[in-house]
């Protein structure tokens, strides 16, 4: 299925809704400090309420798109993944993006929801259920509560703000550390702020509002920044995949670096941080 922009346009209206449709639950269970069981490791929680949004999200969206995949973060892939017979769309889900900063309190999370037809990301929608913000993507264009999001903001490192989970306990773990804490240090010194808000998703719908200026991330899911991802390009933003496999899709690179339009990242100590001149970064508008 190959999407037009009416058709990526009811897309996002169906995402808008099955965001909305958890959002009564998740702000009824926000500080209510919920158990927390975690998934890989102690780094990775989950509460019954990502599990409990997830299921309302499929149902919503089976309802409306019979046959799609949906490609979640609690539950995996599931729907007609031959495409025989299903409506050709693929849906990415995170329930709860910043599921820690959720069961504890704080008020930075999200539900992110994207839809891709055939090869193309075509809508998506980010849900602060906190704040009521609801930030879409459409092929059209991007919307905070219905007004146009224009990406723009510092435009040099030393009045730049960036959010980042780097360095992870994976980056500490896997490379170098020395090397890794050296970098983290070279992004402390050289941004007026740097700040780690914890939900990818709604980080990057702020790059696409121009309430942020850069943000990284080494350690990402398609279902984490999907969605977001358009906002950022259809605001004027800019949204580099770090990591990606050679013909891979943006939506499934491990890696990220973003900022608002008219930021200088070729001056930018970022070019240096996310290895910029290495082996699998690609430029937003090159072939997928």
């Amino acid at each position: 299925m190959n999407a037009d922009v009416p058709a990526s346009r009811e897309l996002a209206a169906i995402a808008e809704l099955a965001a909305r449709t958890t959002g009564g639950r998740l702000r009824t269970a926000f500080r209510s400090r919920p158990e927390v069981d975690v998934k890989t490791d102690f780094h990775d929680p989950v509460t019954e309420h990502d599990r409990a949004a997830e299921e309302t999200i499929r149902e919503v969206l089976a309802e409306h798109t019979p046959g799609s995949v949906v490609v979640g973060e609690e539950g995996g892939a599931r729907g007609d993944s031959s495409g025989s017979g299903g409506s050709g769309i693929r849906w990415y889900v995170d329930p709860i993006d910043g599921t820690a900063n959720f069961a504890v309190g704080l008020p930075f999370w999200c539900v992110s929801i994207a839809a891709v037809a055939g090869d193309e990301l075509v809508a998506g929608a980010v849900y602060d259920p906190v704040r009521d913000d609801m930030f879409t993507a459409t092929l059209d264009g991007a919307t905070c509560n219905g007004e146009p999001l224009r990406s723009r903001g510092a435009t040099h490192d030393a009045t730049a703000v960036a959010a980042s989970s780097y360095p992870s306990p994976r980056d500490l773990a896997d490379g170098d550390r020395d090397e890794t804490l050296r970098r983290f240090g070279l992004m402390v010194d050289a941004f007026a702020t740097v700040r780690r808000p914890g939900s990818a998703a709604l980080t990057l719908a702020h790059i696409a509002a121009g309430w942020t200026d850069v943000a990284y991330d080494s350690s990402i899911n398609a279902w984490d920044i999907a969605a977001a991802m358009l906002l950022v390009r259809q605001a004027g933003g800019t949204y580099l995949p770090l990591g990606g496999r050679p013909g891979g899709h943006d939506w499934d690179a491990p890696g990220y670096l973003a900022c608002v339009g008219g930021f200088d990242l070729a001056a930018s100590v970022m070019t240096e941080v996310a290895g910029l001149a290495g082996a699998g970064t690609r430029r937003p508008g090159t072939p997928s």
